[in-house]
């Protein structure tokens, strides 16, 4: 198919959607572990009680990429599961912050998840499908970028809440505070909006006739699907195998991060275990403003490493990211006044504006493009299974081996971004 050459503009519009999905993430990452908290979890659990993640993802996002590959509706291949994803996440975005109970939260998780993987991963293909291969360095770090500004936007808002006059320790029937409840609602919004517009403005390319014919004589559901995605797991492309240990390390190391983070911000800077007192709910916030600001930081240097990843290629790039998120992470639990936190965000802002760029701009150039469904999928399992084994083995050495303290899991997650630095420079681009 002869793609046309889009323009910047183009290239921003297409990735808006990507603001409002990713919010959602951002949303999760910053206080479904303080949520979990006020309804009754204990620490050592919380690996468990995120396990709807990665599962979801991990059965979702193949099934739909195979499924978008050979759909031929009126509206595109891709564009029918953004929808549905994106409404089913505002409905669950909405219903988090009033869970009754821990179960009800959990179970909901679940359910957010899922729709979250059936937008996310064609989404992946459909940026992949649209742009020529010259321009997915740009196309996939545009992205990035997106999810930067989302994700920063998601940490500040019960910040900006509270700035703009609320009450940050008004609480809900249910002990979630109102600010956090509010900060969901606008996801919620958020959710379906910005996937509406991209699709709005830069809608799919139509397939050529021969192409329709073709995917309409393949057989579809479920069995086929399955049976596509072993066939694409056996005949994987070989960069994209190299690229399986970067993913173990980056992903188990961000999971760490993600969970631990305000635990460790509690008793490090507020001296609080207490996940019901105000200094905990204080370390929630400060968690928003940080990670604000680290997403701030991902957001304006994967824009800044698209003529870095042009020259110098993606791996390099990205070993370097994850290199200055684990001297950060390493850092932080020894950091104690509050200014001298943000520096090492920019260590771990700089290596999430790279994660969610640079390891697709080397996907992308491996893998066939009328599978692209498929695999960005399956490379997704890269994501989830990493995180999936994080929720099972940390609990087994949490207390044993980390003294059951947050502050360790936060410098476990700096030695293997450390370990995934090196694991992607072994990694061999398909062009090379």
């Amino acid at each position: 198919m002869n793609k046309p050459h889009l323009s910047f503009t183009q290239v921003v519009n297409m990735n808006v959607g990507f603001l409002g999905i990713q919010f959602s993430f951002g949303l999760q990452q910053a206080n479904m572990s303080p949520i979990y908290q006020m309804l009754g979890a204990d620490g050592k659990d919380l690996p468990y009680l995120w396990l709807a993640g990665p599962i979801t993802g991990l059965l979702v996002q193949p099934l739909i990429g195979a499924m978008s590959d050979r759909t031929t509706h009126r509206w595109g291949r891709r564009t029918p599961y953004f929808l549905i994803g994106a409404l089913l996440c505002s409905l669950g975005l909405l219903a988090m912050p009033f869970s009754p109970a821990l179960w009800f939260a959990a179970g909901l998780l679940w359910i957010l998840d899922a729709a979250n993987n059936v937008t996310m991963e064609p989404y992946r293909a459909y940026v992949s499908d649209r742009l020529r291969p010259e321009q997915h360095a740009s196309g996939f770090l545009t992205q990035a970028s997106f999810t930067g500004l989302a994700q920063t936007l998601a940490y500040l808002t019960p910040s900006l809440l509270v700035f703009f006059g609320m009450n940050k320790d008004a609480l809900g029937a249910n002990g979630i505070p109102v600010v956090t409840t509010l900060a969901f609602v606008i996801g919620a919004l958020l959710s379906f909006t910005t996937v509406w517009w991209s699709i709005r403005k830069v809608p799919e390319l139509p397939l050529p006739a021969e192409e329709v014919a073709r995917l309409r004589a393949l057989p579809h559901g479920f069995v086929p699907a399955l049976v596509e995605i072993w066939a694409a797991l056996r005949e994987m492309p070989p960069t994209m195998r190299r690229l399986w240990w970067m993913a173990l390390c980056q992903w188990y190391g961000m999971m760490c991060y993600w969970i631990y983070i305000v635990p460790t911000l509690a008793a490090t800077m507020f001296g609080t275990d207490d996940p019901k007192s105000s200094g905990f709910r204080d370390a929630a916030l400060l968690n928003g403003q940080v990670g604000g600001f680290y997403n701030a930081v991902a957001f304006v240097a994967a824009f800044a490493m698209v003529p870095f990843t042009k020259r110098l290629g993606a791996k390099w790039v990205h070993a370097f990211a994850l290199a200055c998120a684990a001297a950060g992470m390493w850092a932080l639990p020894g950091i104690t006044d509050k200014a001298w936190l943000f520096l090492p965000m920019v260590g771990i802002g700089l290596a999430w504006g790279s994660i969610m760029g640079n390891p697709y701009v080397l996907l992308a150039g491996s893998i066939p493009p009328e599978r692209a469904g498929v695999y960005m999928g399956i490379f997704n399992m890269f994501i989830v299974i990493p995180m999936l084994i994080q929720a099972v083995t940390l609990p087994l050495f949490y207390d044993s081996l980390l003294g059951g303290r947050p502050e360790n899991v936060i410098r476990l997650a700096g030695v293997l971004l450390a370990v995934a630095a090196v694991c992607v420079l072994r990694v061999r681009p398909a062009q090379s």
